[in-house]
């Protein structure tokens, strides 16, 4: 059995959640704070901390319920640089 430690908290692992189809910035605050950036060829980048699996699977949720194609998610973390497309 592993006992922890009372460090502090991991930080938040950054994701990089790309749609396609543009989001007004007002969207911000109904995605947790994520910096919204639009891009030309029309997609959406949502970028910014996300504190564990179930809060990225909230997001992912938020997007389906949007009804914009989801075209990426790719963890920002230079130790793991992956992307997932759809």
């Amino acid at each position: 059995m592993t006992k922890t430690t009372g460090g502090p908290p991991p930080s938040p692992s950054r994701y990089e959640i790309r749609l396609r189809g543009r989001l007004d910035p007002r969207w911000t605050a109904w995605f947790d704070g994520m910096t919204l950036t639009t891009a030309d060829d029309g997609t959406t980048a949502l970028r910014g901390p996300v504190t564990d699996q179930a809060a990225l699977h909230g997001l992912l949720q938020k997007v389906r319920d949007l009804g914009l194609p989801l075209l990426s998610v790719t963890p920002l973390d230079a130790e793991h640089p992956r992307t997932v497309t759809t």
